[in-house]
């Protein structure tokens, strides 16, 4: 559902070739979505077999022709439709590495350590990559932001996990 709505309101607020909403969805979302790029044309083409969206080829100068999507009135509605559902809706949030968690203490304190701090700093990286995505302006910035304010909470969260470890707290 998540990334049939994301394509639909993408292609909603303009048409676009395949690979325009990819590399948009890479370049602005990917802090937000796991789309690759295999599934985004297998959606296209589902969702153009449904009649959500059109597409049309177009030629540009010697390029091969591309498909250029576009939504249609049927898409408008289900758009409409997925939104809703989505925003009413919740999805409670897993942590793949809570497993890992669940164990902490059959490690030395020393080499549990380690291990977070490695995770410390792949959570601080990808922070850094959120933050220097430039502003979108409007509600796509909502979904940035989200993606900010739980990079900055798993950071202090960590950060408390790593004190009780060194006895701190």
């Amino acid at each position: 559902m998540e990334r049939k709505l994301l394509l639909l309101g993408l292609l909603r607020r303009q048409e676009m070739h395949g690979y325009q909403l990819y590399e948009f969805i890479e370049r602005d979302l990917a802090i937000c979505t796991d789309l690759k790029k295999p599934t985004a044309y297998y959606l296209l083409d589902k969702m153009a077999q449904d009649g959500w969206i059109g597409e049309e080829q177009v030629q540009e100068g010697n390029r091969p022709p591309r498909k250029v999507y576009h939504l249609t009135d049927t898409g408008e509605i289900v758009f409409q439709e997925l939104l809703r559902a989505n925003l009413s809706s919740y999805q409670p949030v897993r942590f793949s590495g809570d497993s890992g968690l669940a164990f902490l203490d059959e490690l030395p304190a020393a080499d549990a350590s380690a291990c977070l701090y490695q995770r410390r700093q792949a959570i601080s990286d990808e922070l850094l990559a959120a933050q220097s995505i430039p502003e979108h302006g409007g509600s796509a910035q909502l979904a940035l932001r989200h993606q900010v304010h739980h990079l900055e909470s798993e950071l202090v969260w960590i950060d408390e996990v790593l004190a009780r470890l060194e006895g701190k707290s």
